[in-house]
This record gives structure tokens, C-alpha cells and sequence, in this order.
């Protein structure tokens, strides 16, 4: 499959194959619900999907470092190495890592904005250092660089059926709503890292503080208030999700499948939670492989309706009918 997807996307030379096979490995072995998504896409644009990702995923884990193997100063080193080597790749379309060959290659083939990868970074940055919010207004100027310019990265590789500014603000909230969703399932490993992602103020609004959180993570008791707020965290997240599916009609009719089937998993993720009253400090919600199989199932069906009216011939247009033909925003 992987040389399909490299061969439709035209992308011939060995080395930057080996640098997009990386990226889609990296997608295939920690983005589970994300990459069987991916699938659904047409093959010409899996790879540039896969980059996307496996940057993400390599910056991620250089903070993320959960068995603490490397002190804050070699975290620090190995993103300021990152970041450079980021920007001579973006300049001359190399790059030493892999992930940022790949990167470089795909910024260039979708004309994608640059700028959005320094808010990314420098997020991945405040990881380093800061470790909760105040309030949902400092974890929202977060999750612009951590989660809402991955949405904004993949519209060019998505294409669009309306102006890509119109789209823009949906695309940027899926991105926030998916991170709000990974945040709300790993408040205990993000405890161990160090960090609680939830809102000071919305946890204190219902009597809960980091210490109220440790304790229950150290003990595996549990506490009315804690689920309280998760349930308020939970409905805040339903919020973005609302706020970002009128994005999905927007998009290519080819490609809104795929979104969709992220958009219902990742959602699921949240009926999960609600499943397992709430017990996210405990024990980590997924969702069901037989569920995954069937939401995939129906997107792959969704797939082949939207090639198949794709190979069927359009009706000429006639003077004053009110037919009109999908125009795909050029993507690049």
C-alpha cells in the first residue's frame, strides 16, 4: 500500500520515499484512530497527510518523554535542533531527519503556510516548561500551535469546495476538538508527566485541584467532584465538535469521508469516557475495535459512493437551470 500511495502522489525519488514511508510508520504505530481514517483518503494525498503527522508525532515525543530518559536541557537541545533543521528544510526542501524531508516536500507541493509550523513548535516548547492553565482562554492560545494549525495544515492537502478562509475556522476547531478529546482520555499519563491540561478554573469551579488529582491517581480512588468536572470538560469539548462540523460539508467530496470517520471515532472516544463513568484517572477509554471496524466500514462505503458519482458523466449545464457543478478550490 505504501508504494501505491508514494507512486499516485508522484513522489519517485528512493530517499524522500524512505522519508514518507517513516512518517506513515509513525502514523500507523501511535495514531491508531487518526491513520485508519487516513485510509479513507484518495491515495494521491495519504502521503502528504502521513508528513504531517509524523512531524507532529516526532516534535511530540521529544517533549513527551514519559519515562524521563532525557533531562529538560537534552529535551530542550533536541528541539532547538529540530526547529533549525526544520527551517533549512523548509528553505532548501532537505532537511537531517526524515520527518522534515517529508515535511519540506509537502509544504512545498500544497503551498502550505510555513508560519504554521512556528506556532506549532512553539507550543511543543511551552511543554517544556509550563505545566496547567489558569483558564480555558490560556489553554485555548495553547491549543492554536498544538492542535488548531494542524487543522489549518491539512486544508490544502483536503482542498476545499468553498474559499479555504471560510473553511479555515471549522478545520482549526476539529483540530482543537480532537485535542480536547486526547486530553479529557489522558489525565492520568499527563498527571505523570507533570501536567494537567483541563482549566484551573473550570476544575476549581467544582472543588478540584491538581493535589485533589494526584491523590486520586495514586490511590485509584475516586471523588464526586473530580467527576464533575470531567463531565463539565466533557461538555465543553461537545461544544468544539459542534462548533467544527459544518467544516466537513465544506471540504472536498472525496475527502469528507475520511473526516467524518475522525470526527465519529474521535467522538466516540468521548461516549467511551461517559461508558466508564468518568474513570479516565484509572484507566484509559478506547474505543471498541468492533465499533472502528463498523465507522470505518461505513466511510469506505461512503468512499466508493463519492468515486462513483466522481466517473458518472454531468448533465450539461442549460441557460437558467439551477444545477451547478462542484468546483474543488485549488489545492496547491
Amino acid at each position: 500500500m505504501t508504494r501505491r500511495e508514494l507512486d499516485a502522489a508522484g513522489i519517485t525519488d528512493p530517499t524522500l520515499r524512505a522519508a514518507y514511508d517513516q512518517c506513515r510508520q509513525l502514523n500507523a504505530r501511535h495514531g491508531r484512530t487518526y491513520f485508519l481514517a487516513t485510509r479513507l483518503l484518495p491515495l494521491e494525498r495519504r502521503s502528504a497527510v502521513h508528513a504531517l503527522y509524523g512531524f507532529a508525532r516526532w516534535a511530540d515525543d521529544i517533549v513527551d518523554d514519559l519515562d524521563r530518559s532525557r533531562t529538560h536541557d537534552e529535551r530542550d537541545r533536541l528541539l532547538k535542533r529540530l526547529e533549525s533543521d526544520l527551517a533549512h528544510g523548509l528553505r532548501t526542501g532537505g532537511g537531517g531527519e526524515p520527518v522534515v524531508r517529508a515535511l519540506a516536500d509537502t509544504v512545498d507541493r500544497f503551498r502550505i503556510e510555513p508560519a504554521l509550523f512556528s506556532d506549532f513548535l512553539a507550543s511543543m516548547r511551552a511543554d517544556l516548561t509550563v505545566t496547567d492553565y489558569p483558564s480555558y482562554a490560556d489553554l485555548r492560545a495553547y491549543m492554536h500551535g498544538s492542535a488548531a494549525v494542524i487543522g489549518l495544515q491539512m486544508l490544502p492537502v483536503l482542498g476545499t469546495v468553498v474559499p479555504r478562509e471560510e473553511a479555515a475556522p471549522h478545520a482549526a476547531a476539529l483540530g482543537v476538538a480532537f485535542q480536547l478529546t486526547n486530553f479529557l482520555r489522558d489525565v492520568g499519563e499527563d498527571l505523570d508527566r507533570g501536567r494537567v491540561y483541563l482549566p484551573a478554573d473550570l476544575l476549581a469551579a467544582h472543588g478540584v485541584d491538581r493535589p485533589l488529582l494526584e491523590w486520586s491517581r495514586r490511590t485509584g480512588r475516586r471523588d464526586p467532584r473530580i467527576r464533575a468536572a470531567l463531565v463539565a470538560a466533557e461538555a465543553m469539548t461537545r461544544d468544539v465538535y459542534r462548533s467544527a462540523e459544518p467544516g466537513i460539508a465544506m471540504l472536498d467530496p472525496r475527502v469528507r469521508p475520511c473526516i467524518r470517520t475522525a470526527f465519529t471515532l474521535y467522538g466516540g472516544i468521548l461516549d467511551a469516557i461517559a461508558d466508564h463513568d468518568y474513570s479516565v484517572l484509572h484507566h484509559r477509554a478506547v474505543v471498541s475495535r468492533a465499533r472502528r471496524a463498523a465507522t470505518a466500514a461505513a466511510g469506505a462505503v461512503q468512499v466508493a459512493g463519492a468515486r462513483w458519482r466522481d466517473r458518472v458523466p454531468r448533465p450539461p449545464r442549460v441557460a437558467g437551470g439551477t444545477s451547478h457543478e462542484w468546483k474543488g478550490q485549488d489545492s496547491g
